[in-house]
């Protein structure tokens, strides 16, 4: 089953994919928010219908301590209403920790902070999905 993976940011968006057989997450690029969530949604539709993705999993920010802060309010309210606007099931992961473990993964592979600007939403992306899949195993 391939999966959508999605880390929802205020100003971008990270997007991963994985392999037809569910194993394996890929980051593949980072949405800039637009001025309209609709829009942004649409965008992630067509994400949706290009890779035949058949479930989305969004990166839910808990708290350390596993409690809903503002940041997982707004991303639950924005996962109701993506739901509504696209095509497969939506689901939520917890994301907690895995902007940092992006930041690791490019640290070791030599992208300074300024560099990894531009990537870090779609890795975070991707560990979110993968953490998911392997859930699923």
């Amino acid at each position: 089953m391939r999966a959508l993976g999605i880390d929802l940011g205020e100003k971008r968006i990270g997007i991963a994919v994985s392999d037809s057989n569910g194993k394996v997450a890929t980051p593949i690029q980072v949405l800039v928010r637009s001025k309209s969530t609709k829009q942004d949604h649409n965008k992630i539709n067509e994400l949706v219908n290009e890779w035949e993705a058949e479930i989305v999993v969004v990166g839910m920010p808990y708290s350390l301590n596993g409690s809903k802060g503002s940041a997982a309010r707004l991303v639950e309210k924005e996962v109701e209403k993506l739901s509504d606007s696209i095509s497969v099931p939506v689901t939520i992961h917890d994301e907690r920790l895995t902007t940092v473990m992006a930041a690791k993964e490019l640290d070791v592979q030599g992208l300074n902070s300024k560099k990894q600007r531009g990537v870090i939403d779609q890795v975070a992306a991707s560990v979110i999905l993968q953490s998911w899949l392997d859930d699923q195993t």
